[in-house]
């Protein structure tokens, strides 16, 4: 997951997979495809929105990427109903 500020999400997925940076977290996944983007109008929503997607499990990200909504807030409280 990343931010990116350019007009083609294709060339940021492009430099990735080109491996630029031996130290970048991609480098040793490749290659990479892009699997959701969205566009926001201040970059400081689009950092925030990152991170909370960092922190969801992965069904809630998988759901995000099939654009199914609706499935969002289920997946939430699974999440903090489970047992420990």
């Amino acid at each position: 997951m990343g931010s990116y500020r350019g007009d083609d999400p294709a060339v940021r997925v492009s430099q990735h997979n080109d491996g630029l940076d031996p130290k970048a977290w991609t480098y040793k996944r490749r290659p990479v495809t892009l699997a959701w983007a969205t566009e926001f109008q201040r970059v400081t929503d689009a950092i925030a929105f990152e991170r909370q997607i960092k922190v969801w499990s992965r069904a809630k990200k998988e759901a995000l990427i099939r654009n199914d909504w609706a499935a969002l807030p289920a997946l939430a409280r699974a999440y903090s109903r489970r047992e420990v």
